[in-house]
């Protein structure tokens, strides 16, 4: 199969706009220290003990991959902040998915009036937040209460290992296949978190077609060196600024 773009033909080009799809597929998930839990619980379904669960963890770490999954198990839809009302009201027992429960715009009322629901049929909900319970931004201790009572996992890039794994998918779904010991380059040398991962890999896809080269060991080091001169000149600005964002006049 031919591949779905040309490599730049000179030095500068610019890279186009192409976008990549990520996988979301089970075979594609990352099983690690991190996420076992989570993922064993996932992967017990429909053996649960409970209808509620919660799956806890910062961006990046694979909490909507797990949820796809398990909504392709479940045959479960999705609780939107237009649909959560609605859905409450009209009941049944169909599985749902509410992601990002804490951010996504959700009005209180709804989303209690659904875990209610969820609770009161055992309708099975799977939620995802990034912040604990205790921090999500609702007013009252009546919805937060509720989802206390879920079956709660977190999830976390744990380890080296983990994180190369990680690595590796970024780069298949951009159909980019990159040697082992580059990724093992800038795991050694990198921040551990989800989100400098997904920065690196982007930088780096963006370098090799821009020069029409594969990504190896200098594109990985020229990456590496970016995000620490953008880190160290974010610094020195908060340096400057003060905690206040004022400085001297």
């Amino acid at each position: 199969m031919s591949a779905p773009f040309a490599a730049p033909d000179r030095r500068g080009q610019l890279a186009l706009e192409l976008g990549h799809e990520v996988s979301h597929a089970e075979a594609d998930f990352i099983v690690g220290d991190g996420n076992r839990l989570a993922y064993a619980h996932v992967s017990a379904w429909p053996d649960w003990a409970g209808p509620l669960t919660l799956i806890e963890g910062p961006a990046g770490v694979g909490k909507s991959h797990l949820a796809r999954i398990w909504a392709e198990r479940a045959a479960a839809g999705y609780a939107e902040p237009d649909s959560a009302e609605e859905l409450s009201r009209a009941g049944g027992m169909a599985p749902l998915v509410v992601e990002d429960v804490e951010r996504a715009g959700f009005e209180e009322a709804a989303l209690f009036h659904l875990l209610n629901q969820s609770m009161r049929d055992r309708r099975p909900l799977l939620l995802t937040a990034r912040e604990p319970v205790a921090n999500w931004p609702f007013t009252t201790d009546d919805l937060k209460s509720r989802a206390r009572l879920a079956a709660r996992f977190g999830m976390a890039l744990s380890d080296d290992i983990q994180l190369s794994q990680m690595f590796v998918k970024l780069f298949q779904d951009r159909q980019v296949t990159v040697d082992p010991r580059t990724i093992g380059y800038l795991v050694a040398r990198m921040e551990r978190s989800p989100a400098e991962a997904v920065a690196l890999a982007e930088i780096m896809d963006r370098l090799a077609l821009e020069r029409g080269v594969a990504i190896g060991r200098g594109i990985a080091a020229e990456a590496l060196a970016r995000r620490g001169a953008a880190a160290a000149s974010d610094q020195m600005k908060l340096n400057f600024e003060g905690p206040e964002g004022d400085h001297d006049e």
